[in-house]
């Protein structure tokens, strides 16, 4: 082999190399995300929300955060369901973007303009750290897809087709009515009440 061709030979491995440490290096760094993305997403307990039967008590791991088929009625609102958070294009979010998983995360802004119901504590999270939210979206892009739709919305006048739980605020104590007096609510005759009627002339 020629030294010229030596040399190209030597160019070549340096590139493969720097191209493989470089894809080892990405690789590590989404494996970092997802881990933390799914730290994060089992601390929040997500899947109480978005997992069939975690509403329950008894979520089926095999459809984890796959939507719930138990929603939520919140007065003057509607009825609202957990939907799937594993990225399938249909009923998941397949077709949603990193950010904007992100930003429905923070804002409760869909990707459609629609905002998410205040039962989602998008509210509490819009603090949450870019990379932190990103992690999350990260992790939710790595799981498996589960094709699986869920009930709603509905609006508040419409019939929901699916299990609810429904928010009650609380209301203040009525006050008990004075109850009306009675001949037993009556003093007793004693010679200090009692007035004695004058004499009757003859």
């Amino acid at each position: 082999m020629s030294k010229s061709n030596v040399k190209i030979a030597k160019a070549a491995l340096a590139v493969c190399a720097t191209l493989a440490l470089s894809a080892c290096g990405q690789g590590h760094k989404d494996g970092d995300k997802v881990a933390r993305g799914k730290y994060l997403v089992d601390i929040i307990s997500c899947k109480d929300c978005h997992t069939p039967g975690g509403l329950m008590g008894k979520p089926n791991m095999d459809k984890l955060l796959g939507g719930s088929d138990i929603g939520f009625f919140e007065p003057g609102s509607g009825y609202f369901y957990g939907p799937n958070l594993t990225p399938d294009n249909e009923t998941g979010l397949g077709k949603w973007s990193e950010d904007e998983i992100v930003a429905a995360l923070r804002t409760g802004k869909r990707p459609d303009g629609r905002v998410l119901s205040p039962i989602m504590p998008w509210m509490a999270f819009a603090t949450m750290t870019d990379t932190d939210a990103h992690a999350i979206a990260v992790y939710l892009k790595s799981l498996a897809p589960i094709s699986n739709k869920v009930p709603g919305p509905f609006g508040a006048n419409e019939t929901p087709t699916a299990p609810y739980e429904t928010i009650v605020m609380p209301q203040a104590a009525p006050t008990p009515a004075t109850p009306a007096p009675t001949v037993n609510d009556a003093p007793p005759v004693t010679p200090e009440n009692t007035t004695t009627p004058p004499p009757v002339p003859h």
